[in-house]
């Protein structure tokens, strides 16, 4: 048995992307469009189709019936973001952002849930630069809404100046907020997702291999019998892995956009 046959590829290597069309010298110039990139282009129009054909469904449709097949994840998934992420963090004062949040939904968990399907393997949100974009339009956004709801310096003084603290604590309790709100929020909102996603690939990639390497060493003649016996260890783990990140890419986007909306709630109703 060959135990040096056990090789994971480094991380370089499964987070950097050569480019599929468009100029690409090896450098992976920024224009050429890669893997990552396709995926989010599939997140987009997933999202999109989505609603696309339900509507057309229900246009075809001469009378009102049980909706099924694309109109069921239609309105499953309105139902979802509407009472289970923006009634309860901001109340009925946020329906009016129920198509940004259902789309960052969408579009997050597409994004992610490409890690299990065949011959990609890959979420794109274990790359940075997506999740951090993300979190800059939510920073925008939310800051935006307490400034237009409360003028510049208004929003400020509520976002530094939390109710019933002593004054002997404001000036600490001021520079703890004001660096919460506009720092550690959209800073925490981007790593939080780049992290647990490029944690589930690295897990998946290492059983795999390990599934791999184990199963062609039980074929040799030398095979200790100890190892014949472990061999479909790595690849149970590797299912329930696979069931496993399903549930992560699912919660992931549920997340963000739940923390997108107390961050809204709290630049809308500050009080609170």
């Amino acid at each position: 048995m060959n135990l040096l046959a056990l090789t994971f590829p480094d991380i370089g290597h499964l987070l950097e992307w050569p480019g599929l069309f468009g100029h690409d010298d090896g450098t992976n110039a920024w224009y050429a469009l890669n893997k990552v990139g396709i995926i989010y282009l599939f997140a987009c129009a997933a999202s999109l189709a989505i609603f696309v054909m339900a509507k057309r469904r229900y246009d075809r449709s001469e009378v009102i019936v049980a909706p099924r097949g694309i109109q069921t994840v239609a309105e499953t998934s309105v139902g979802f973001v509407r009472e289970n992420i923006i009634m309860q963090s901001i109340g009925p004062d946020g329906l009016r952002y129920l198509p940004f949040l259902l789309s960052m939904f969408l579009f997050i968990f597409f994004s992610n849930i490409t890690e299990v399907v065949p011959l990609i393997h890959f979420p794109a949100n274990a790359r940075m630069a997506m999740p951090a974009t993300l979190a800059i339009l939510v920073w925008l956004v939310f800051n935006g809404i307490g400034i237009k709801h409360h003028g510049f310096f208004g929003y400020l003084k509520n976002v530094a100046i939390p109710p019933g603290v002593p004054k002997a604590l404001l000036p600490l309790v001021a520079l703890i907020e004001v660096v919460s709100t506009f720092v550690v929020r959209p800073f925490s909102l981007a790593v939080r997702l780049f992290a647990n996603m490029l944690a589930g690939h690295l897990l998946l990639v290492t059983f795999a291999v390990l599934s791999h390497t184990v199963f062609w060493l039980a074929l040799t003649d030398s095979t200790p019998t100890w190892l014949v016996i472990i061999t479909p260890a790595p690849f149970l783990m590797l299912i329930g892995l696979t069931g496993f990140e399903i549930l992560v890419a699912v919660l992931q986007a549920f997340i963000f956009t739940i923390l997108t909306a107390v961050y809204i709630g709290a630049a809308l109703h500050p009080e609170h």
